[in-house]
Order: structure tokens, then sequence, then C-alpha cells
């Protein structure tokens, strides 16, 4: 009989980068399937979330930006998802802020991108529904951004 699994929690901060109605996008290729993440990444002991931010779109996309508000909270805890057998130990808590770049938003270039980012781009908010996002949960929420709709908080444990 297989040995229980205890989930470690990771925290992790994610910035939606908006920009004259466009919102950054990392793509990727996950699995063999192209798609698109949102910058940011794993939270450093004793670092605040909103610098976790920061730091994390610097690195993989290059721009600085200003961390403007808490947008949603959302969880993934494998065991209760599709790939339960094999994420039973993963247990994910994700912050996501709005933001706003800091200089020419045209001046890509990441000195620290993930290894599965095939680039980025800039993509219109309306456009964020039909797209490959992941996770998919945040596709609506981040298209509702463009007519001001998009409600604020915990999002729940969604994939």
């Amino acid at each position: 009989m297989a040995e229980p699994v205890t989930p470690t929690i990771r925290t992790s901060a994610k910035a939606v980068v908006v920009h004259d109605g466009r919102v950054l996008l990392q793509r990727a290729n996950w699995g063999g399937e192209d798609c698109y993440f949102l910058p940011g990444g794993g939270q450093n002991p004793g670092e605040p979330l909103d610098a976790t931010a920061r730091r994390e779109v610097h690195e993989e996309t290059g721009l600085r930006v200003t961390v403007e508000k808490l947008l949603w909270v959302r969880e993934y805890i494998g065991a209760h998802h599709e790939h339960a057998d094999t994420e039973a130990g993963t247990h994910r808590i994700e912050v996501i802020f709005h933001c706003t770049p800091e200089g020419e938003p045209g001046q890509l270039g990441g000195h620290a991108e993930d290894i599965v980012q095939t680039g980025l781009e800039w993509v219109e908010l309306e456009k964020v529904a039909a797209l490959n996002l992941l996770p998919q949960a945040l596709r609506q929420p981040i298209s509702a951004l463009a007519t001001n709709q998009a409600p604020a908080g915990y999002l729940g444990d969604v994939a």
C-alpha cells in the first residue's frame, strides 16, 4: 500500500500587467501544448508578496512594475483535480496583483525566463477568454477587466 502524500504548500505571486487595454502574458509550451501564463512565481522566505510579484515580473519579462492592488487569491490543491494521482502533494496558493509598467512596455526580455517560456505577448483583455491561458479559471476574470466588471476576491481551489 502506498504511503499517504503530505502536501507542501507553495505561495506565489502573479501579475496582471495591464497597459493600454492589453495584458502581458508569457507564451509557453507546457506538456507539449502551446499556452499562456501570467508572469510571476514563488515567494522567497521573508519576501512580501508584492515584492515577489515585482521581482518575478522583472526576471521573466524585463519590465519593472508598480503593484496597484490585489485582484484575486487562487488555490490549487492537486488531490482535488484531474491529475490527482501525480499531483497529490501539490498545494499552491497564488496571490494575483494588478500591476502597471513603470518604463517602456515595449522593451521586453527577462534575464531568468521560466524553462517552458517561449515568448512574451501583449494581448487585448477582451481576447483572453478565448486563449489557452492556464489556469483556465483566470480567463474570464482577466477578460472582465476590460469593462471593469472583474470581481475581486477569493477564487477558490480552481484549475
